[in-house]
């Protein structure tokens, strides 16, 4: 990784695995999966309510972009990991409360399982806005 710098947070959860959080390439900013881990904790969200945990993973993905300097907004790309597909909508409703239009380029994904059994992993692409630079 040439010039790429790495963005870590004791604001969302550690990376479980030889990964970072994420990682700056020239003005985008790839951000790692993200799944309802407790932040400080191995634990997930204790509620075993869907849109908990995906409120949780979003507010992960948050604290991460707050780190790099960037909020939600800023976000161009999501990749939604769902066991269940049948989640689509309850995913959908939480993300409107997290996000605003023009809404990010996305993509859910039905997969067989998650780490630690989780119920859903969102990762995401973000470009620093241009009045940024300087």
């Amino acid at each position: 990784m040439s010039d790429a710098r790495i963005v870590q947070t004791d604001a969302a959860p550690a990376a479980i695995g030889p990964y970072s959080q994420a990682v700056w390439a020239g003005d985008t900013l790839y951000c790692s999966g993200q799944i309802p881990l407790v932040p400080g904790t191995p634990r997930l969200v204790e509620s075993g309510d869907f849109a908990e945990h995906a409120r949780q993973v979003f507010r992960n993905l948050q604290a991460v972009l707050e780190a790099a300097g960037l909020q939600l907004a800023d976000v161009v790309k999501l990749q939604i990991y769902l066991p269940d597909l049948g989640q689509f909508a309850a995913v959908n409703a939480v993300m409107e409360e997290f996000f605003q239009p023009p809404y990010p380029a996305r993509a859910a994904v039905g997969v067989a399982r998650l780490p630690k059994d989780a119920q859903v992993e969102v990762d995401a692409i973000a470009v620093r806005p241009a009045a940024a630079h300087g």
